[in-house]
């Protein structure tokens, strides 16, 4: 009997990782240390657990968002279709109600005949071989002794940033004659729920928001000499606040395209919020993660017009996050070049977004598949948004090495364009001609392409 395969961490790249792998025909081990070890940042025990935000990002065919999710369902993606069977309303964007998304995939995972979801720490790298291949997709709060084995292989130092968490409201609680329904310029449904403040209520606000008392840092943090490096994407509202007095309104409380039907004008800004699950009864305030202490936070957030009698279902915080210094370890087929056998998937690469990690677990288990079957890697296209960034991981000058989330930017220019919507268009015709071309290549060795989901037709 062929022995198993191993995937570390029941991630969003794990879980898809181990998908894949059982789809070519292997048995699949899937590591997950919940809940025998919890994190700071995970609630629940659930396979592929959303943290951060619920959206998946943009589904319109011509953003980066959509094309990254075209391009996986090309390559017969096995969580996108969870995502779509339990997603929430939110404009264009990919959002999902997160407990039903988590428990979907874990019941897939655990009923799967070909995979056991093994609920144990793993101190030490599994086996692996050229024959044999491993996954590492343990995240950004791998724990230390994992961390510890992985450095000792790799021989690289791990690079530290922090990301914050935005706090959850319930939508019972909120005051809708203040708070408005809307869609930014009026574009599709009024997904979105909208705190208007007047210049005034802004001003008040960023003054308390600088004044209130923040988290000290863990011990474990404290001690990093990195311990300051934010993630640029995904600053607490503080840290932005703190670069100016209106970097929030021009950042992500811009009132841009939302006029409150109160009085018929733009307000100074606007905090929006999200449909955190499906049943609507829960929100998320955009692009408010915080480091502010509890008790500062939730009398912060009570000031604003709607939520003065909010009832939060979480509050926010901030956690560590560790990652590869990927450019000196890993080759575009995420492999590790001095250990051929082993590949790394999802944030611990330094890949962003979840769509990018889901991408980036499908990358590696279809590169594993072709080394066990005695085949080279085959570097996916970087006309492609999912092969681009792991060219990126893979090859980035920057030093230190930061982590990058799938944008067009990514990608090789085209012939000058005048209208941005003109590229948009180019880049994502662009993607699909080499995906097709990369896939026929490859023939039966890639998962057959997966449906698009019929209710995303509509943008």
């Amino acid at each position: 009997m062929a022995s198993p395969l191993h995937v570390v961490g029941a991630g969003l790249a794990g879980s898809e990782a181990a998908l894949q792998l059982a789809k070519f025909g292997y048995e699949v081990v899937l590591w997950e240390m919940r809940p025998e070890v919890p994190t700071a940042a995970h609630q629940t025990d659930h396979a592929a657990e959303l943290v951060c935000s619920n959206s998946m990002g943009s589904r319109l065919p011509d953003r980066a968002g959509g094309v990254l999710q075209a391009e996986m369902r090309s390559l017969g993606c096995e969580l996108l279709p969870l995502a779509e069977a339990h997603s929430v309303p939110a404009g264009a964007a990919l959002a999902v109600d997160r407990d039903e998304f988590g428990a979907a995939v874990t019941a897939v995972l655990e009923d799967h005949p070909q995979i056991e979801l093994r609920r144990q720490e793993l101190t030490e790298l599994p086996a692996f071989s050229v024959a044999t291949p491993a996954i590492i997709a343990s995240g950004p709060l791998t724990s230390q002794p994992l961390a510890e084995a992985i450095q000792r292989v790799s021989g690289q130092d791990h690079l530290a940033f922090f990301d914050a968490l935005a706090p959850v409201v319930t939508a019972e609680s909120l005051d809708r004659s203040v708070i408005f329904e809307a869609a930014r310029w009026g574009n599709g449904d009024p997904d979105y729920l909208n705190i208007p403040l007047n210049k005034e209520e802004y001003e008040t606000f960023i003054q308390a928001l600088l004044a209130a008392e923040a988290h000290p840092l863990k011990d474990f943090e404290a001690a990093d000499p990195r311990a300051k490096a934010f993630f640029e994407r995904c600053l607490p509202i503080e840290q932005l606040a703190s670069r100016g007095l209106e970097s929030l309104r021009f950042g992500p409380m811009r009132p841009v395209g939302l006029d409150d039907p109160r009085t018929g004008r733009r307000p100074w800004a606007v905090i929006q919020l999200r449909r955190e699950n499906v049943a609507g009864t829960l929100y998320n305030l955009v692009g408010c993660q915080t480091n502010i202490r509890h008790g500062d936070q939730e009398a912060l957030l009570r000031t604003l017009p709607g939520l003065q009698n909010a009832e939060f279902v979480r509050l926010g915080s901030l956690h560590r996050n560790t990652f590869l210094d990927s450019p000196k370890i890993l080759t575009p087929a995420l492999m590790a070049r001095e250990h051929p056998g082993l590949f790394f998937a999802g944030q611990i690469t330094g890949m962003e977004g979840y769509l990018g990690n889901i991408g980036s677990g499908l990358a590696a288990a279809l590169q594993a598949h072709l080394l066990a079957q005695g085949q080279p890697p085959a570097e996916m296209p970087t006309t492609t948004l999912l092969g681009a960034l792991c060219h990126h991981v893979a090859t980035s000058p920057a030093k230190p090495f930061q982590p990058m989330k799938a944008e067009f930017g990514l990608l090789p220019t085209l012939v000058p364009l005048r209208r941005k919507a003109e590229r948009r268009q180019a880049y994502a015709d662009r993607s699909a001609a080499a995906m097709d071309a990369f896939r026929h290549n490859l023939g039966s060795f890639v998962s057959p392409p997966t449906p698009t989901a019929t209710h995303a037709d509509r943008y």
